[in-house]
C-alpha cells in the first residue's frame, strides 16, 4: 500500500500533462478564430467536440477496439521480447542470429509487411497483432538486452562464487538491475504497439478508430478525422503515463525516481 500511496503522491505530472492539454486546446481555438481557415483545412475543437458529440458511441466503439488490440500486442511484445533477451544474453549462438535477425527485420518498413501479413494471416485482428508486436518488440528486447549486460563484473563473480545458479544470477540480479532498461524500453513499446495497430487498421480495415480515419479521409470529412486523431492523442498519452505509473510503483528506489519525489527539508523533519 505505501509505494502505490508514494506512486500516487510523489510529483505532479498527471496535473501537468492535463494543463498542458487544456491550454494547448485553447490555444487551437484561439489561433482557428483569428487566422479562420478554411474548415477543410482545420476544424476548431469547439467544432471536433460537437462531431464526437453527434454519435459518440461509435466513436468509443472503435476506439475499444484499437485499444484492445494495442493492449493485447503490448502484453505479447514485452513476454515475448524479455523472453528473447534473456536468451540473447544466455546464449552467444543465439546472439549472432536472433538479434541479427531482429536487427534486419526492424529495418524493413511495417508498413511494407502489413500486406503481406494480410495475405497469410487474414483480414481479422491477426495482422493487426503482428504488425503491432513487430514494432512494439525491438526497444524492448535492446533495452532489456542492455540493461541484463549493465551488471557490474564483481557482482556476477561474487554471486558465482557464492555457488548461485545461472537462473539465480538472472532472476536475483541481472534481471532487478535490467527493471529500469525495460521500462524505457516499454515506454517506447506502447506507443509503437498504438502505432502499429493503425497501420493494420488501415490495411486490414473494418473496425478501429484508423478505419474511421480512412472512411473519413475518403469523404474529406476532416472534422472526423480530428475527432478520431484527438482520441489517438489522449490515448496514447494515457497508456505512456500508465506505464510510467507502473514504473515509479515498482522502481521507487531507482535514481531516475527521485526528482519526482519531495525534498524532505529539516523542518519537515522535525514535524
Amino acid at each position: 500500500m505505501k509505494p502505490l500511496l508514494t506512486a500516487l503522491s510523489g510529483d505532479n505530472r498527471a496535473r501537468d500533462v492535463v494543463i498542458v492539454l487544456v491550454v494547448s486546446v485553447l490555444l487551437w481555438e484561439v489561433a482557428v478564430a483569428i487566422f479562420q481557415p478554411p474548415l477543410i483545412f482545420l476544424p476548431p475543437p469547439s467544432a471536433v467536440w460537437a462531431e464526437f458529440m453527434s454519435s459518440p458511441g461509435v466513436f468509443l466503439k472503435h476506439m475499444g477496439y484499437t485499444l484492445s488490440t494495442t493492449a493485447v500486442a503490448f502484453a505479447l511484445s514485452v513476454i515475448l521480447g524479455v523472453f528473447l533477451a534473456v536468451c540473447i544474453v544466455q546464449s552467444p549462438f543465439l546472439e549472432r542470429t536472433v538479434y541479427t535477425l531482429l536487427v534486419a527485420l526492424n529495418s524493413v518498413p511495417k508498413v511494407a509487411l502489413a500486406p503481406l501479413f494480410v495475405i497469410w494471416l487474414g483480414v481479422g485482428v491477426a495482422p493487426k497483432l503482428a504488425v503491432a508486436i513487430m514494432l512494439a518488440i525491438f526497444p524492448i528486447v535492446i533495452d532489456t538486452v542492455l540493461g541484463l549486460r549493465s551488471v557490474e563484473p564483481d557482482m556476477i563473480s561474487l554471486a558465482k562464487t557464492s555457488r548461485a545458479s545461472r537462473f539465480q544470477v538472472l532472476m536475483k540480479i541481472q534481471f532487478p538491475n535490467a527493471l529500469p532498461s525495460l521500462f524505457a524500453g516499454m515506454k517506447v513499446a506502447v506507443s509503437f504497439a498504438l502505432v502499429g495497430a493503425i497501420v493494420g487498421e488501415f490495411v486490414a480495415g473494418g473496425n478501429g478508430l484508423g478505419f474511421l480515419v480512412l472512411v473519413a479521409q475518403g469523404q474529406f470529412d476532416t472534422t472526423r478525422v480530428f475527432v478520431s486523431l484527438v482520441l489517438l492523442g489522449l490515448m496514447g498519452t494515457i497508456l505512456f503515463y500508465a506505464v510510467d505509473f507502473m514504473e515509479r510503483l515498482m522502481l521507487p528506489w531507482h535514481v531516475s525516481q527521485r526528482g519526482h519525489r519531495p525534498v524532505a527539508t529539516p523542518e519537515a523533519a522535525g514535524a
